[in-house]
C-alpha cells in the first residue's frame, strides 16, 4: 500500500482491461479447486452448492460497488487504513490495520501456503513428521501437529517468501497476466474435460432432493463461508484507483465484468466438479482434510497423469497468489508503526529500501496460524473478521453522504441506499450466523481482533509522549 503523497504522483494509465485483470487475477486463488468439498459437506446437495456460488458472488457484487465509492473518493490517499480515519477516527483505523496483522491477511497467507503444500502433498507424498505428536491439543481446539509434514512444509514457503521480498524483488504486471492466463486457461480445461467425461451425470446435479428441500437459510449462510473465500480479494481494485482511466465508468465496470466473470467460471467449474464426484464423495474429501477437491475430480478422467498437471497448476496459482500477499500486505502494518501505531521494529526499511520488518512480523504469524488450525478453520475465521469490515467500510457510504455530502465522488454506488444497506444487513447476519454456527472460529477471530484494543492504548500512549518531548534536548 502507498502512501497518499505517493499515489499523488501516479498516472491514470491502467484501462478497463487492465483493471479486469487486476479484479480478477486477486480473486482466482486456492478456492476455486478446494472450497466445493466443505460446501456439499455443508449441504449435502449439488444443486444448493452451485446457488451458494452465484448467491456469494452477487453479495459480493454489492458489496464490491459499495466500497468502490469509498475507493474513489480516497484512490489518492493510501487505502482503508487512511480512509477509515477520515471517515470514523484513529481507534477504527488501527483496529482495521491490527485485524489485517491479527487474521485477515496472515491467516490469507498461511491458507494459500497451506493449499500450495497440500498440492505437493498430492503429486509427491510427503513423508511424515512428528507423528506421535499429532494427538496433541491445545484446549482441545488446536491440532498444531495434526498434518505436520504439510504444514511444515506451508511455513517453509511462508518464510522463504519472505526472505526473498527482502531483497525488493517485485512481482511484475506481465507475470501477473501470465498467471492468470495459465489459471483460467487450466481451470477451462478441467471444465471442458469433466463435463465431456460425464454427460450423464450434469442432470443429476441440477436435482431437487429431499436434502436440498429440508436446507435452512442458517446452513446456507454457513456454507456460503466456503464461497465468499473463493470471492476473496475482490477489494484489492481500490488499490490502485489512482492509477485507473475515468474510474466513475471503469472502476464499477471491471468489478462488475470481472465479479461476472468469475462468477461464470466458478458455475462452470463447480458443475464439473458435482458431476464427477457426489456429495457423499466431496464430503469424504473434506473429512480428509488433507485431500484437493479439484485434484480428486480431475483423476476420474485423467487418472494419475491429470492429477499431476491439477496439482501443478494448483501449485503455480498458489505460489503466485502467496507471493503477491506476502508482498502487499506487509504495507498496511507498515503504515501504522510509521504514524507509531504499531511495534517500531515493523517500521524498519532495510538496505533495499523494503518493509523487512513488517515482511518478517507478517510472516512469523503466519506460520503460527498455520499450525493453529486446519486450511478451512483459517479461511472460516478470516471471512468472519473479514465482513465485519466490508460492513464497516459500506455503513462509511451512508456517514459520508450526510456528513459530506458535496464531497467529489468520481463515482457513486448504483442502487443508492437499497444495494449498501442490503450489504450492510448482510454483514451484521453473517456475522450473527457465524457465531450461532461457527462459534470456535467467531470466538478466535473476536478475541484476536479484541487483543488489538489494548494495543491501541500503549501505541496511543507512547506516540503521545514521544510528541510532547522536545526535538531539540537543549531547547528549554
Amino acid at each position: 500500500m502507498q502512501s497518499g503523497s505517493d499515489q499523488g504522483s501516479l498516472s491514470r494509465s491502467l484501462g478497463l482491461k487492465l483493471a479486469i485483470v487486476v479484479v480478477i487475477g486477486n480473486i482466482l486463488g486456492s478456492g476455486v479447486y478446494k472450497k466445493v468439498a466443505p460446501m456439499a459437506a455443508e449441504l449435502d446437495s449439488a444443486v444448493l452448492v452451485l446457488i451458494c456460488w452465484v448467491l456469494g458472488g452477487l453479495i459480493t457484487l454489492f458489496g464490491a460497488l459499495s466500497n468502490a465509492e469509498i475507493a474513489g473518493m480516497f484512490a489518492d490517499t493510501g487505502g482503508e487504513v487512511v480512509y477509515y480515519r477520515r471517515i470514523y477516527n484513529r481507534f477504527i483505523s488501527f483496529l482495521y490495520g491490527w485485524s489485517h496483522f491479527a487474521i485477515i491477511k496472515t491467516a490469507s497467507i498461511a491458507s494459500l501456503a497451506y493449499v500450495f503444500a497440500m498440492s505437493v502433498h498430492s503429486m509427491a507424498p510427503l513423508p511424515e513428521v512428528l507423528p506421535g505428536l499429532a494427538p496433541l491439543s491445545i484446549g482441545g481446539v488446536f491440532h498444531p501437529f495434526a498434518g505436520f509434514n504439510v504444514k511444515l512444509l506451508a511455513i517453509c514457503l511462508i518464510l522463504a517468501l519472505t526472505l526473498f521480498n527482502t531483497y525488493g524483488i517485485k512481482r511484475g504486471m506481465h507475470l501477473s497476466s501470465l498467471l492468470l492466463l495459465l489459471v483460467i486457461t487450466g481451470i477451462l480445461l478441467i471444465t471442458v474435460f469433466g463435463l465431456a467425461s460425464s454427460p450423464s451425470n450434469i442432470q443429476q446435479v441440477f436435482e431437487i432432493t429431499p436434502a436440498t428441500r429440508a436446507t435452512g437459510l442458517g446452513t446456507m449462510f454457513t456454507a456460503m463461508l466456503a464461497a465468499f473465500w473463493a470471492y476473496e480479494g475482490w477489494n484489492s481494485v481500490g488499490f490502485v484507483a489512482g492509477e485507473i482511466r475515468n474510474p466513475n465508468k471503469n472502476v464499477p465496470l471491471a468489478l462488475m465484468f470481472g465479479l461476472f466473470g468469475v462468477i461464470a467460471i466458478y458455475l462452470l467449474v463447480n458443475t464439473a466438479y458435482l458431476s464427477l464426484l457426489s456429495t457423499e464423495q466431496l464430503t469424504e474429501i473434506y473429512s480428509s482434510a488433507n485431500q484437493i477437491a479439484a485434484v480428486e475430480a480431475v483423476r476420474v478422467f485423467g487418472g494419475t497423469t491429470g492429477a499431476f498437471v491439477i496439482s501443478l497448476l494448483i501449485l503455480v496459482t498458489t505460489l503466485g497468489c502467496t507471493h503477491a500477499s506476502v508482498i502487499s500486505n506487509a504495507r498496511i502494518y507498515y503504515a501504522l508503526a510509521s504514524k507509531n501505531l504499531f511495534f517500531q521494529p515493523v517500521a524498519k526499511v532495510n538496505k533495499a529500501k523494503v518493509p523487512a520488518g513488517s515482511l518478517w512480523f507478517q510472516g512469523v504469524w503466519a506460520s503460527v496460524l498455520v499450525l493453529s488450525g486446519t486450511f478451512d478453520q483459517l479461511t472460516d475465521t478470516l471471512i468472519f473478521a473479514a465482513f465485519i469490515f466490508y460492513g464497516i467500510t459500506t455503513l462509511g457510504v451512508f456517514v459520508m453522504r450526510i456528513r459530506e455530502p458535496n464531497l467529489y465522488r468520481p463515482y457513486k454506488v448504483w442502487g443508492y441506499p437499497i444495494i449498501p444497506a442490503f450489504f450492510v444487513l448482510f454483514c451484521a447476519a453473517l456475522t450473527v450466523n457465524t457465531v450461532m454456527t461457527r462459534p470456535r472460529e467467531a470466538a478466535i477471530g473476536l478475541t484476536l481482533i479484541a487483543i488489538g484494543v489494548p494495543f491501541y492504548f500503549l501505541f496511543k500512549r507512547k506516540a503521545n509522549i514521544e510528541n510532547k518531548s522536545p526535538k531539540n534536548p537543549d531547547t528549554p
